[in-house]
Parts: structure tokens; sequence; C-alpha cells
């Protein structure tokens, strides 16, 4: 009988050391959501950039300069004096700006946004417009021509400007600022 309760017990002990399997997942994520999301997002920025580009040929008396980050803009006044800087990180930049649809049409005029101070890259604002302040100089004017993921995207302003629209926007610094904290 104790050969047979020991006989037992080993068995069990055996049987009871056996690592926990892992359990199979009810559903299975495969991620389409994304991948859809990825798609159309490629689609939009294809049909805004035809569209920037439809602009761009039509203009032939501007030079546009692509940038590196993904917007198009043309100087209306440029300074050529090298003494002049663009803005760093912390300069006060006072601008004015007004904001248009790809076909022109006012969705905000200069005077409705009134001249503007920006503290740069410390302060709020629409990532075009922030990467196109950085490029220009005190008394310079510039329009920039914004595919949407680069101005409000797909929010909007959550009052005239809609989801997903490009923008054309005119801006003129009035002045620059040094931070003398850098």
């Amino acid at each position: 009988m104790n050969k047979l309760v020991t006989l037992f017990i080993i068995i069990l002990a055996i049987v009871s050391c056996k690592t926990p399997e892992a359990r199979k997942p009810i559903s299975i994520k495969t991620g389409s959501f994304i991948d859809a999301s990825v798609e159309r997002n490629k689609k939009l920025n294809a049909q805004e950039e035809a569209s920037i580009q439809k602009i761009i040929s039509e203009q032939k008396d501007h030079k546009f300069i692509a940038s590196e980050t993904g917007f198009w803009y043309y100087y209306n006044t440029k300074i050529e004096v090298d003494s002049l800087k663009t803005p760093d990180f912390g300069d006060v930049v006072n601008y004015d700006y007004d904001v248009k649809t790809l076909n022109g049409t006012i969705i905000y005029t200069k005077e409705e946004l009134k001249p503007q101070s920006y503290a740069m890259d410390q302060e709020n604002l629409f990532t075009g417009l922030r990467e196109g302040l950085k490029l220009m100089k005190t008394g310079e004017t510039a329009t920039f021509l914004f595919p949407s993921q680069k101005a409000y995207g797909y929010y909007g302003d959550e009052n005239k400007i809609g989801t997903n629209l490009p923008i054309m926007c005119e801006v003129t610094v009035h002045s620059i600022t040094e931070n003398h904290f850098n």
C-alpha cells in the first residue's frame, strides 16, 4: 500500500510540474484599420499635391520653392541682405498673415487675424506656418501653399477651415526680436 501511495505522489508531482500553456486570443486584430487609414492618407496627399502642382504650373510669374518639409512657397518680397537673420529657437517673430483656399477664396483676412507675435518653437502654431517663419527675414513677404497635413489637418480649425483643407497663406514678417538667453 505504501508503494502505491508513493507511486501516486510521484506521478502527481510529475504531472503538476508542467509549464502553463498560453491561451489563444479570442479575436485576432489584423491592423486593417491602420492599413486602410494609411491608404486613405496617401491618396489624399497625392490629390492635394496634384492640386498644388497645378497651381504652380499655372503661375509662371512666380518662382516656387519646394521646402524640405513638404510645402511650397515663393517670395513676394525677398530681402537679399545677409546681415539680417532668420529666427532661431526662442526668438519672437512679429508677423501677419491671411488664409485662403488654393483657388484664392479668402478664409481669414490679415485684418481678422491681426498682427501676431510668436516665440519660435515655444508656442502652438500650425506646422507649416511655424516652418515657414523659420525661412523668413524681417521685411520679407512670402506666399505659402500648405497641404492639409502641414495646415490644420483632419480637424480643421473648428471654425472656418474644414477637414483636410490645403491652404494658401501670404505672410509678412515685421520684426524678429532675438532671444538673448539661448
